[in-house]
This record gives C-alpha cells, structure tokens and sequence, in this order.
C-alpha cells in the first residue's frame, strides 16, 4: 500500500476484556502501521511505534513489532495496555509445494478461513504466516474449503491466475476426491451411488429436494470398507462438491456422519465429525502433469473397527 494513499481499509471495531484496549477486524490488505495510525487517530507515530517495540500489539494472537507487516484480509489486530506474552506460531503440515500451490492436511477443528464467530487460527492465516516468512509481500488465495471439523487435504493457491484457473475447471482438473467416513448403523447396500438435488434454507442447512428448480444436482458413491453393530467405516468419492454433500447425502437414507451435531447425530464417539479428505488427485494446471495427494486414515477411526 503507498504510505500517501489517503483511502482507509474497511474495518470493524469492538470493545474487548480489560486488558485490551480494542479488537479490529481487516477488511482490506495493509501494512500494520497504516492500520494502526488510521484506527488509533489519538496516537502519534512514535507512540504507535512504541505500542510495537513494547509487545503490545498482537495479529491473530501472535505480537508483531515490525511495522511493516502485511495484514492480510479478516486478520485481527488486538492493541493491549499490557505487553503481550510470545507464542509460537504454527505450521500446518505441508503434503505438496511448488510455485503454483500448496496442498497441507488441515486437522480437524481448524477452520479454513476466518468466520463471523472465529476471526483467529485458520488454515488460511497460517499458511499466510508461512508464505510470508519467506517474503511479506506472499500471499496465498483460498481455492477450496473444508468444513472446520473435517479433517485432510486441502489446496490453496499462491497467486490469483491459478486461484482462478483453478476454481472455474475444477470439474475437468479435478479427477478424483476421496472421503473415509464413519457412520451411524449397518449399511443395507454395502456400496452404493447416491443422487439428488440439494437446496440451502435461511438458516444455512442444506437439504434434499426433489425440487430441480431450487436445488444442485449432486453425485455421492460409498464403499463400505468395515463396520461393527453401531457404526460403519465408509470410502466416499463425490463427483460435484456441494456444500455438506457427503453429511447430507448419508444422513437423507438414514445413516448420519457421526458427530455431525449439525445434522442432527448426537453421537459423538471421536469428538469430532467422523469425516476424512483423505485424496485429491487433479491435473497440474501448468504442467499437465497427474497428481495424487493422500492424507492417511486417522488413527482414531482406526482405532472404532
């Protein structure tokens, strides 16, 4: 951003606990200092400077004393009266890199990115952290999500023509997606290809219709790979990439992903959503090359059969 640049980044701001003086949210990339003198206008510039050299400002819960630092959209910048303990920063672990992507098996309650409710630790904020340990100026350009409390592999672009070449071919780059699943009960058909047409209501849940005006068309196929009297392990490959499909597709013929509180399984015998990315196989977008990523089985599903 130029320092002359008189335009201000869109930003929200709330009263936080004591020890805090304010908590904004980053609508649009800056340097910190920028940010910090546009939203603490009582301030002069060597007082915000030494907000930074003294620890008290913090991005995404880790202090930032360089003035330069890039914030990166739905960052949150907290200012404390107090200097901030050091915490380690954290590094996702990483199955692919080269100059197009990166591809990392995301664990299970991270989110992908930033939610009204969770401004902090993403997926998409460590990566961020990551890239910029390397240059502050990398960015990173989130492709695809996965649910919170779903775990494995994950692809996110680092710049925004693979960010978009991506995204408007994943049907025909994409070849295949592959999901473990445990679900409540015995399968009555122990493989299976489900289709339907899926609709969003007001209060963002997906459902079934039989509507095809409202609803998106949505192929699941399932294997059953083992099961006991409560509950079956399950490999699903999805053809279309619907929001909840896999959870709403098995919980529709009666066989709920357990701990998916979202959809009505109170089960929770992993605490967490039993619901695995543990393949993602595409063609290079550059190099036309075949690529196959694996994230393997968690041993807590191993651990139920």
């Amino acid at each position: 951003m130029n320092k002359n640049d008189k335009s201000r980044p869109m930003t929200r701001s709330r009263e936080v606990d004591p020890k805090n003086i304010k908590e904004f949210a980053v609508k649009e990339p800056c340097e910190l200092l920028t940010f910090l003198l546009e939203k603490l206008p009582s301030l002069s510039r060597n007082n915000v400077k030494r907000l930074l050299a003294n620890n008290q400002v913090a991005v995404d819960g880790a202090p930032i004393r360089q003035f330069n630092f890039l914030l990166a959209k739905e960052d949150v910048v907290i200012v404390s009266k107090n200097r901030i303990t050091s915490k380690k920063r954290e590094n996702l672990p990483i199955i692919y890199e080269d100059e197009e992507f990166i591809v990392i098996d995301k664990p299970s309650g991270l989110l992908s990115v930033a939610s009204d409710k969770v401004k902090g630790r993403t997926a998409y904020r460590m990566l961020m952290d990551y890239v910029q340990q390397k240059d502050r100026h990398n960015r990173i350009y989130v492709v695809h999500r996965l649910d919170e409390d779903t775990s494995g592999v994950m692809m996110v672009a680092k710049n925004v023509e693979i960010r978009d070449a991506l995204q408007k071919n994943w049907a025909s780059i994409v070849t295949s997606r592959g999901y473990y699943a445990i679900v409540e009960g015995a399968m009555e058909k122990k493989e299976d290809t489900l289709h339907h047409y899926l609709a969003e209501n007001n209060l963002n849940l997906m459902y079934v219709t039989t509507n095809k005006k409202i609803g998106k068309e949505c192929t699941t196929r399932y294997k059953t790979i083992s099961a006991n009297k409560d509950y079956s392990l399950l490999d699903v490959h999805i053809s279309s990439g619907r929001k909840n499909q896999i959870r709403v597709q098995l919980g529709h013929i009666g066989h709920h992903v357990i701990g998916d509180d979202k959809y009505g399984e109170p089960a929770d015998p992993l605490k967490r959503l039993g619901l695995h990315a543990y393949e993602l196989s595409l063609i290079h977008p550059v190099k036309k090359t075949e690529l196959k990523f694996v994230s393997p089985m968690p041993k807590e599903f191993k651990a139920m059969f």
